[in-house]
């Protein structure tokens, strides 16, 4: 049974509109969230949590996208060491660097997609 998924920071994003996307440009926008938040961290942290939500709020909505079922591992995994790394103790050892590292290949495929 489909549960919905509750969205708060993107009601306008959720369902159709969001699955409309590439798994590239759910991913660029997931990456923009997250970069936010590393942005925020050491400026302003509730500004940082926000953005934090927010892209767990994307990424779920990812997971739930029965276009990127094969990727579910991988998406999961994500959600997992993302939540460590901004509110657990950290034990994958991610870093703001790696963060970037990661995100910044969708973002440029996703533009070049576009393109």
């Amino acid at each position: 049974m489909d549960r919905p998924i509750p969205h708060f920071y993107h009601p306008g994003l959720a369902g159709a509109k969001w699955q409309s996307l590439s798994f590239l440009e759910q991913m660029s926008h997931i990456g923009s969230e997250v970069e936010r938040a590393i942005k925020w961290k050491s400026k302003n942290r509730q500004n940082s949590r926000q953005a934090f939500f927010r892209a767990l709020e994307l990424l779920d909505f990812t997971i739930a996208d029965i276009k990127n079922r094969k990727r579910l591992r991988e998406l999961c995994r994500l959600r997992e060491v993302l939540a460590d790394y901004f509110f657990g103790d950290n034990i994958y050892k991610s870093s703001d660097e790696l963060w970037r590292k990661y995100f910044f290949p969708f973002t440029f495929a996703a533009r070049k997609q576009k393109a």
